[in-house]
């Protein structure tokens, strides 16, 4: 699963990782990698979760293209598989997302989500060597600063997860092997899915 021992309800006596299980055994159906890791530190994941929500106030569909372009830029299939998921089921086809991840053509992808995409990718690739000018393209778009600034969060916020998520060695959950095997493919950019 990680270099890391996973947390487990015994390293918390007051019961905060039992909570964060329960939490996604009843959205997700399972306990997530993810949690095993924050949940050693459940203020951070507490942390986490409160800043990641008040990010995805944006549009929800901006919000996934730019996650999911920002994971593909940092090669975190974990992050990268969870959010095309998302995307799939959610907002485009997975034609589309597999376009979207590897620069091929789709109609389903708008000029806007072409935009987002860069600026994400930008951010993940790294936001010391930006420049005004590579906001322009959102601008010109119709984008306001705050609408940029969702771009921006959401890729930097990235950054951070998936960041944490690689250094310890988290595998993408097993159960997205259960994907459609071309988007599953795109979508696995770094670490394998583990092992069912």
């Amino acid at each position: 699963m990680a270099w890391i021992r996973g947390a487990t309800p015994d390293d918390d006596p007051a019961g905060e990782v039992t909570a964060a299980f329960d939490r996604d055994r009843a959205t997700l159906g399972r306990v997530a990698n993810y949690t095993r890791v924050f949940a050693h530190r459940p203020a951070v994941l507490r942390g986490w979760q409160g800043l990641n929500g008040a990010i995805k106030g944006m549009d929800p569909r901006r919000y996934e293209v730019a996650t999911t372009a920002a994971a593909l830029r940092l090669r975190s299939s974990y992050c990268a598989l969870a959010h095309g998921d998302v995307l799939a089921s959610k907002h485009m086809s997975a034609e589309a997302v597999r376009a979207l991840a590897d620069g091929g053509e789709s109609d389903e992808l708008t000029e806007v989500d072409r935009a987002v995409a860069r600026l994400a990718s930008t951010v993940a690739a790294g936001a010391a060597d930006m420049r005004p000018e590579d906001l322009d393209e959102l601008r010109a778009l119709g984008f306001a600063d705050d609408e940029i600034l969702d771009v921006v969060l959401a890729a930097a916020a990235r950054c951070f997860f998936s960041t944490v998520l690689d250094a310890v060695g988290a595998l993408p959950d097993a159960a997205y092997r259960a994907l459609d095997t071309p988007l599953r493919d795109a979508l696995t950019v770094g670490r394998p899915i583990e092992a069912t």
